[in-house]
């Protein structure tokens, strides 16, 4: 993994906005509507060629193809492995029960999205026996990115953790939770060698180690949570044995949807917890108006030494572009918080296209921000280097 060695390093989370003909083509195919391959693969390649360059026209260093070809996050595991179907029927969040009204504004946007609240539950042993997917978007992202060399610092992949794979698509067959993560947690794990044997930096998307605090756990005592972020941790740790740490990162937040989100789980709570996942960066989310000052928890509990901080300090849920020095004044405070310029760098929030079809920022907005991000952290390198 890269440090900031000589300046501050810019990376993103992984999920960049997709055309409206490729979020058509990836929405089709879920429903399992008949989608020529040629079709797929030329708006497919089309995405991952574009966001590359976005990325590095924007001055990002650690750069990834953008889900592409993803039609979610974590949604895209059922399309890879056998043993889903059906629709699991997740409770709505706590800010959609705490604020009817707003869960009716959200309503009225009336998107056309990929299947977020009603994807399928596991119904069989779920079973990971078709890598090809996984190697057809690992070939378009070394096309589109070998062709730019030098242009960017490094190069990273994002995969689904167990726990968001199994809090998203629910158990509908194994006899407990833990045997359900651990079964996922198995099969997963061979994407995610297949990802490390590509040579790009692996991120597990894991957003259930916060965010289902407000979800499936919305009504259990926080110690409850905290065993279950545990278990997902451990899956984590189980399904990456075999890839040093330094070539892991690990992505955290609170849900990316523009809510109240004031009934979120504290990260001083989970942040001793994080620390145990043999990874060796934390992505978490830093930027918007709730979590800005998580910063102090790493007073109580600071970064080990084998970690490097990812903070977000771009919010991916407005269109406001932040000023480049207010994107400088969140990296030197993250730079405060961990001691040492060199083990922090700077990203976004969360993810501009979580969904196909979930669309908060606009395009071009989100470029401007990646932008941004960059500007910003060229003001804090001059305040860290002095250059």
């Amino acid at each position: 993994m890269q440090l900031s060695e000589d300046r501050i390093l810019t990376t993103h989370t992984g999920s960049l906005p997709r055309s409206a003909e490729l979020e058509d083509v990836l929405i089709r195919k879920e429903r399992g509507e008949t989608v020529p391959e040629d079709e797929f693969g030329r708006v497919a390649q089309e995405g991952v060629e574009h966001v590359v360059g976005e990325q590095i026209d924007a001055g990002v260093d650690v750069i990834n193809d953008g889900e592409q070809p993803r039609v979610g996050f974590q949604t895209y595991v059922a399309l890879r492995m056998s043993g889903f179907g059906g629709a699991s029927s997740r409770p709505a969040f706590a800010d959609f029960v705490r604020y009817p009204d707003y869960g009716e504004l959200w309503q009225k946007r009336g998107w056309v999205t990929s299947k977020v609240f009603d994807a399928p539950q596991a119904v069989a042993e779920v079973q990971y026996a078709d890598l090809g997917e996984a190697e057809q978007e690992c070939d378009l992202f070394h096309q589109a990115s070998d062709a730019r060399q030098g242009q960017y610092r490094d190069r990273f992949m994002t995969a689904a953790s167990p726990g968001i794979v199994t809090t998203t698509m629910l158990n509908g067959y194994y006899d407990s939770h833990e045997n359900y993560v651990r079964a996922v947690a198995r099969e997963l794990r061979k994407e995610y060698e297949f990802i490390h044997s590509q040579g790009f930096l692996l991120q597990l998307d894991c957003p259930d180690l916060a965010m289902e605090r407000v979800g499936l756990f919305q009504d259990d005592p926080l110690s409850r949570f905290l065993e279950v972020v545990e278990l997902h941790i451990d899956a984590i740790n189980q399904a990456v044995q075999n890839i040093p740490p330094e070539h892991l990162r690990l992505h955290v937040c609170w849900g990316n949807w523009d809510g109240p989100h004031d009934n979120d789980v504290a990260l001083a709570d989970i942040l001793p917890l994080l620390y145990e996942a043999r990874v060796g960066a934390l992505s978490l989310e830093l930027a918007n108006p709730r979590h800005y000052h998580e910063y102090e928890a790493f007073k109580r509990h600071p970064l080990p030494d084998s970690m490097v901080l990812i903070p977000g300090v771009v919010d991916v849920k407005t269109n406001f572009v932040e000023h480049p020095q207010v994107v400088a004044e969140r990296i030197l405070r993250a730079v405060d918080a961990v001691g040492d310029r060199t083990r922090v760098i700077a990203s976004t929030d969360c993810g501009f296209g979580t969904f196909a079809g979930w669309t908060l920022v606009a395009p071009t907005v989100a470029w401007a921000k990646l932008q941004a991000l960059r500007a910003g952290a060229d003001i804090a390198s001059r305040e860290l280097w002095g250059t």
